[in-house]
């Protein structure tokens, strides 16, 4: 399976919000906190083409992840693949290039993802660590190597 990532457009945005919606229901579920129309539309309200890329395997859109620059450091946002290709490696792989580039640049990272969410352990690791948590969300951050 070869995968790559491109700059996203505006058009990518309900691809992104439905993707979206698939990847987040069963912890949003868990968490009481799933909503049909609100798990698309906070996609659809917080989307930048600017920042954002999609990940596409045999040339077919697969998932997307963004990287926004902030004061401090720079914020994994975003990162969703398909549920049939999660644990092939392409997030690893994604998730690498990307930490590669920050490194180089001496940029600090920060994400959060949802309490319980087994993409926390893809975040540690790659050596992201718990900054702060609170009911719903774990906040992460990443010190360039």
């Amino acid at each position: 399976m070869s995968w790559d990532v491109r700059p996203s457009s505006a058009a990518d945005v309900e691809a992104v919000a439905e993707l979206r919606a698939v990847v987040l229901r069963a912890d949003l579920e868990r968490l009481g906190r799933y909503d049909e129309q609100r798990v698309r539309q906070r996609l659809r309200d917080g989307f930048d083409p600017a920042c954002t890329q999609v990940i596409e395997v045999d040339g077919r859109f697969a998932g997307c992840v963004a990287l926004r620059p902030a004061d401090d450091a720079h914020w994994l946002e975003h990162f969703y693949l398909a549920p049939h290709l999660q644990g092939s490696g392409i997030g690893s792989g994604v998730l690498r290039r990307l930490l590669e580039q920050c490194d180089r640049d001496g940029t600090l990272v920060r994400l959060n993802v949802l309490q319980g969410s087994p993409a926390r352990r893809l975040y540690e690791r790659h050596g992201f660590a718990l900054e702060s948590e609170d009911p719903v969300d774990v906040f992460m951050v990443r010190t360039p190597a």
